[in-house]
């Protein structure tokens, strides 16, 4: 007995286990799957990096005031012989001093020299502040782009949400539409086996119930591919994507009552976006206009030398040549203007104005765009509203057919042909209905979002 007793303790044990294994995950709210998107879409942590980058190069910026100051010491070797004359020195030329004698000598040389030369580009009539404020700019416009890009992604959750439970009741309509199915087809073999029906009516039957099925499976293919873009933003596994099908009844309560805030305007981002590259180019033609006027520099250095040669040209030993034997000093003043940058200038400055006109003419485009999207949006809720008024009379109507030619067929009144015209009649009117639910909802979120006043419509998943 006690045996009995603890076979049966372990068969439970291992089906609570097994039932707790296979637990469903819990759905997810809108608001759950926004904060993930938020926190995990690859490309809102591409773009952050980006924002990242132009912050750097404000710091970068901002160190361009920096002054100069090289430290250089050397120690030669090699034969002293040279002649009057001046050339230019490209680069590459060695340069030798004194040495002007009537014949070479070709006895080792050893010289050395230490150098500390500083440099200063301290005015050029606001050419930093210019940079400064195109880095600044160039953030500016990142930052803007950041916000659209939060912007689309948060579009792109909730519309792929509307969607899937959109597919959600479909399924259910699907579903329906089977079972219906699969009562006339027990009815059709009924009648069929009695003699009163005739076998063909067993097959139409069949195909009905198939075609039924394959639908079902095209609709729940198409909520695995939602939900696999979905768990690409939201890093959450595709199985995860359970979305809260109560969300919908509340939602459909309350936007029907068509808040006021819902229709508030605000600044939209990709308008900010557009604006802040207008704002950006004026700045380039800032930074043109001052580039090219002069620059100011301070200029100093220090420096020693020692040769193995003294002043009566005599060689001595090459250890003479090492350390410091004169040092020197120099402070100076320059200013710096190129006189042919005057057409440079005008070119680059032209230039940089016809890239500001084309920001202009997009940023009255996008603005068109958006009011004209505005005003479809609120004809399409008008639309909307009105579909949905009238499809319930549709869907009542198309079942009490259905009901009433279901009764006619198994009393031998009517024939298959007309029954599967009013079961289809029916499946419509319930998949039309849905569909214009969902459509409302659309047509108001396109209006929202086009308003750039998400934030109310949200509230009414609350």
């Amino acid at each position: 007995m006690l045996k009995h007793f603890s076979l049966l303790g372990y068969s439970m044990l291992c089906s609570i286990l097994l039932c707790y294994g296979q637990e469903k995950p819990a759905p997810i709210t809108l608001h759950q799957l926004l904060q993930l998107v938020k926190q995990h879409a690859p490309s809102l942590q591409t773009d952050a990096a980006t924002l990242a980058i132009r912050e750097s190069q404000i710091k970068k910026t901002a160190n361009n005031r920096s002054p100069d100051l090289h430290l250089s010491y050397q120690t030669d070797l090699g034969s002293n012989n040279n002649v009057a004359g001046p050339y230019f020195g490209f680069g590459i030329v060695p340069t030798n001093n004194r040495g002007v004698r009537e014949n070479s000598e070709y006895h080792a040389v050893s010289s050395s020299l230490g150098i500390a030369a500083f440099q200063w580009e301290f005015a050029n009539f606001g050419a930093y502040r210019a940079q400064r404020a195109l880095a600044e700019g160039d953030l500016t416009v990142e930052a803007n782009k950041f916000t659209q890009a939060q912007f689309d992604l948060q579009s792109f959750t909730i519309y792929s949400y509307l969607q899937l439970l959109k597919l959600n009741d479909l399924s259910v309509i699907q579903q329906r539409n089977i079972e219906r199915n699969i009562e006339i087809h027990r009815s059709i073999l009924a009648l069929a086996k009695s003699g009163i029906r005739a076998g063909v009516d067993t097959s139409m039957a069949e195909a009905e119930l198939s075609r039924a099925r394959l639908q079902q499976i095209d609709l729940k293919n198409q909520e695995n591919q939602l939900k696999i873009r979905i768990a690409a933003v939201s890093g959450l596994q595709a199985q995860q994507v359970i979305p809260d099908t109560a969300a919908e009844h509340v939602l459909f309560e309350q936007i029907t009552t068509l808040p006021s805030k819902l229709q508030q305007t605000n600044q939209h981002p990709l308008i900010s976006y557009y604006r802040s590259i207008v704002d950006n180019q004026k700045l380039k033609e800032e930074l043109v206009r001052k580039s090219y006027l002069p620059k100011l520099f301070l200029s100093a250095a220090v420096w020693g030398r020692a040769s193995s040669v003294n002043s009566v040209d005599e060689f001595l030993p090459l250890n003479r040549g090492i350390g410091m034997q004169r040092s020197n000093y120099l402070v100076g003043l320059g200013i710096s203007y190129n006189l042919f940058d005057r057409r440079r200038q005008r070119l680059d400055l032209a230039l940089t104005e016809r890239q500001t006109v084309r920001a202009n003419k997009k940023l009255a485009e996008e603005q068109v765009n958006m009011q004209t999207n505005i005003l479809q949006a609120k004809a399409e809720v008008s639309a909307s509203e009105e579909r949905l008024g009238e499809i319930p009379r549709q869907v009542k109507a198309a079942n009490a057919a259905y009901r009433q030619k279901f009764s006619l067929y198994k009393n031998g009144l009517t024939d298959i042909v007309e029954l599967n015209v009013a079961q289809n009649m029916l499946y419509r009117a319930e998949t039309d209905y849905v569909t214009a639910k969902y459509n409302y909802y659309l047509a108001l979120f396109h209006q929202v979002i086009a308003q750039n006043n998400v934030d109310p419509f949200l509230h009414l998943f609350n």
